[in-house]
């Protein structure tokens, strides 16, 4: 979960810079990126966990 939050927050630190500075908008492009593949690793862990469940 730790690792999720600071994804995040790099993801928008990336953004907020990307969008401020004139000429680095290739950096909210990789902010986006970063945060989409957040998402995706996320979602895919969250997956793999409800499936292991034993049953009874």
């Amino acid at each position: 979960m730790v690792t999720f939050l600071l994804l995040v927050l790099v993801a928008v630190a990336l953004g907020i810079i990307g969008v401020a500075a004139d000429g680095l908008g290739y950096l909210l492009v990789i902010g986006i990126v970063v945060f989409l593949a957040d998402v995706v690793f996320i979602t895919v862990r969250g997956v793999r966990r409800g499936r292991r469940r034993p049953i009874r």
